[in-house]
């Protein structure tokens, strides 16, 4: 952070110098990723003052000329001069790595921000940035190009608002690409409105064209509460959600917990508003604790009739939010993806530990409806351990186990090889026949498989295409899952560009996506893209994947005398079309399928393939005038 109220709290320990050079060091890569995070860091400090009691509203907007503008109104960053750089504050922070309140507990007792680094890494790979400060009266600005002060710090006027203003543009020299998207930006808000609430947060896009002017607003009194109940959304849920809070020291720590009906579980953790996707110990003080409650709530009213309910089971339709405040987080490593404070256990536990206790005891209807569903689970899994029998990946001396209709490639290395989902058995022909056996292996579905959201695991392990995938991709599934056995790294989803297709495309993305997550996390997993049209004029064949680049076609080579094939299915293209408009590494387009933000799919997922139907239909309502080519 870079609030410091004398320069005795100020902490200087380096330059700026790698900074430049190994940018992924500092923000993880210089993808999308990285330019997204550094927003982040720029609003996490906001998040610091907010923290802190100082901050009550937070504005990012997106800048026509490609700058985006972060302003809060917290104290603004100081401005006196320290003696012995002879600079303003400001300054050394905006330009010294590792310097900033963060590193004095009296000015900051909980703080993000990238270990400290956040404010100055985002001016060094930035070609501009400029910061505006309200303080003490007056308004100050300073101007950096790529991480160099452009002038002393200026006195601009008076003013009777306090905060600071920071509007940078990132750097395309660092950057592959230096356009921001909105809806990832808006979501990383959303989520720390709700850990932070009372603080208003708001997002403007003022880019103009293709970007449509968009704002979203974020205030949300009930915290981590509304989390849940926004997450559990278009679930049926079994109680309104619980909620635990907990001071020690300067340790503070909120959780929210609630059922809902479906199969799958959705616990976050954070620590200081950052989202610890890798978990630590908060969250494993969180499973003890959750595990012991229902352990000792089934035993004491003859729920249970012998041995113990298991952590996994508890966890089937679990949502719940563990956010975490502390002054010393011990992250392990740089990207802060796993907390390692020992005692952060204990507190969760006890906290937990004494929170569903009550809450279990109050209310007893509820908690027998909790009860019930992990028994049921329970059973569910005993019953998944059987059938996943069949589905156990053999040795390499029993590879003929390997299903019958999977044509497998020669090729034995995994980085190497890559297998094609396609949909039915004409399509599968075309694709045996067009592609190159060394390294592409062919895997035909027959038909739809089951929905995964609306079953429990013993019973997709019944349904043969989920089976015979399972078995084609080496991996296991379930507590047996190893990402390093996957025989194949790259996994093509290939259907009909039509409503049947999509929705099989669908079907195998929600499979993935809630039993073999780790698939799509290694970007593993992929979207072919056939061709819709095929254009004939003469010798000249050319193909278009959208209605515009038909147009375009058409109005490059002349409307006149010309052919248009509209392909409705894989199987009305012949083994060398296919090959060569779909499947020719040299020449095809591949979707990578990732999940930048989990509670999004999860959401989507729910309203797309869950139970409840006035989400469904409400989606469909929103979102009907945006498809192109459907089929009916």
């Amino acid at each position: 952070m870079y609030f410091m109220e004398n320069e005795e709290q100020i902490r200087v320990l380096s330059g700026l110098e790698a900074v430049r050079s190994l940018p992924g060091m500092y923000i993880g890569s210089t993808g999308p990723v990285g330019l997204h995070h550094l927003v982040s860091e720029v609003v996490d400090n906001s998040i610091d003052e907010a923290m802190a009691g100082h901050c009550t509203a937070i504005e990012v907007v997106l800048n026509r000329d490609g700058s985006v503008t972060v302003s809060d109104d917290g104290r603004g960053i100081p401005v006196y001069i320290i003696e012995d750089y002879g600079k303003p504050a400001v300054e050394i922070v905006m330009t010294t790595l590792h310097a900033g309140g963060k590193f004095d507990k009296s000015v900051y007792k909980v703080s993000g921000g990238l270990h400290g680094v956040g404010v100055s890494v985002v001016n060094a790979l930035s070609e501009w940035l400029r910061v505006e400060i309200y303080r003490n009266g007056k308004a100050h600005v300073q101007e950096y190009m790529r991480g160099d002060p452009r002038h002393d710090l200026l006195v601009t006027g008076e003013t009777d608002r306090t905060g600071t203003t920071i509007t940078f543009k990132p750097d395309p020299r660092i950057f592959e690409e230096t356009e921001f998207s909105f809806d990832t930006l808006s979501k990383r808000l959303r989520e720390l409105a709700y850990l932070n609430h009372g603080v208003q947060i708001v997002i403007k896009d003022d880019r103009g064209e293709p970007h449509p002017p968009s704002v979203d607003m974020y205030l949300f009194d009930g915290g981590i509460v509304s989390f849940v109940e926004y997450l559990n959304e278009n679930k049926n849920t079994l109680h309104d959600p619980a909620y635990f809070k907990k001071r020690k020291d300067d340790t503070d720590i909120e959780i929210a917990v609630q059922y809902n009906e479906g199969y799958s579980d959705n616990v976050l953790s954070f620590v200081n508003s950052i989202n610890t996707k890798e978990g630590g110990t908060h969250l494993s003080g969180f499973k003890t604790a959750l595990t012991r409650s229902i352990n000792r709530y089934a035993k004491a009213n003859n729920l249970v009739k012998d041995g113990e309910i298991s952590g996994r089971d508890t966890l089937e339709g679990l949502t719940a939010i563990i956010s975490v405040r502390l002054a010393n987080p011990q992250f392990e490593g740089q990207t802060k993806m796993k907390l390692g404070n020992i005692e952060v256990r204990g507190l969760v536990q006890s906290l937990v530990g004494e929170g569903l206790d009550e809450f279990l005891e109050e209310n007893p209807k509820t908690a027998k409806k909790i009860i019930d569903k992990i028994l049921e689970a329970a059973k569910a899994w005993a019953a998944a351990k059987k059938a996943r029998e069949l589905t156990r990946r053999k040795t390499a001396l029993e590879s003929a186990s390997l299903p019958g209709k999977l044509a497998d490639c020669s090729e034995r290395d995994p980085a190497k090889s890559e297998i094609y989902l396609v949909e039915g058995d004409s399509a599968g022909g075309s694709a045996k026949q067009g592609r190159d056996r060394k390294f592409q292996a062919i895997l035909p579905l027959r038909g739809k498989i089951l929905n995964v959201e609306k079953a429990r695991l013993h019973k997709i392990l019944r349904n043969n295409e989920i089976r015979t995938m399972i078995t084609a991709f080496g991996t296991g599934i379930g507590e047996e899952f190893d990402i390093e056995k996957a025989r194949y790294h790259r996994i093509s989803i290939m259907t009909d560009a039509d409503v049947d297709g999509s929705h099989i495309r669908t079907l195998l993305l929600t499979f993935l996506y809630r039993y073999m997550p780790e698939l799509i996390e290694a970007g593993y997993v992929y979207i072919a893209q056939p061709p819709l049209y095929q254009v004939k004029k003469g010798k000249v064949r050319r193909y278009a994947f959208s209605d515009e680049e038909l147009d375009a076609i058409r109005e490059e080579i002349g409307k006149d005398g010309i052919t248009v094939q509209r392909y409705k299915g894989l199987g009305e293209m012949n083994p060398s079309q296919l090959w060569e408009t779909t499947m020719d590494p040299d020449t095809r387009t591949m979707l990578q399928v990732t999940v930048e933000d989990a509670m999004e799919a999860d959401r989507l997922f729910t309203i797309l393939m869950g139970d409840a139907v006035e989400p469904r239909r409400a989606f469909i309502e929103k979102h009907a005038r945006e498809v192109e080519n459907l089929d009916v």
